[in-house]
């Protein structure tokens, strides 16, 4: 996993971007996982709430935006956040029953979300893969 954080914190939080992936060997729907991110993000932070959902993408590329609010404690304080995620389904070329699913996350506080949205959606379409890229 990697995580970016913003250069300039803003109400004592620093917006960050996170990125996570999995194999995905089940049938389960972008969806589904997204689902599943909500559940486990519940078990840590209140009032979870999914604001916005959307299926984009291609068939041969296919992926998934939400947009999620919910409370938290970060540092001393307990922060209302927002935070926008990306799933990417990456298929097997030799096999499109095997794929992987990358998540992008950026998390900020409300007030600041919505200024560093465009940085995080610029950095999404710099996300590809490399052909021959070894793991």
């Amino acid at each position: 996993m990697e995580d970016r954080r913003h250069p300039q914190p803003d109400g004592g939080f620093t917006a960050n971007i996170t990125i996570d992936g999995e194999y995905r060997p089940d049938a389960a729907t972008l969806g589904q996982i997204a689902d599943e991110s909500v559940r486990r993000l519940g078990e840590f932070a209140e009032s979870v709430v999914v604001t916005a959902r959307h299926e984009v993408g291609s068939p041969d590329a296919p992926a998934l935006t939400q947009r999620l609010t919910f409370a938290a404690e970060a540092g001393a304080a307990r922060r209302d956040l927002v935070q926008s995620q990306v799933y990417l389904s990456v298929l097997d070329v030799a096999d499109s029953r095997r794929r992987a699913v990358v998540r992008l996350a950026l998390t900020a506080i409300a007030p600041q979300h919505d200024t560093v949205l465009a940085e995080f959606q610029d950095f999404v379409r710099t996300v590809g893969l490399s052909a021959g890229a070894e793991a």
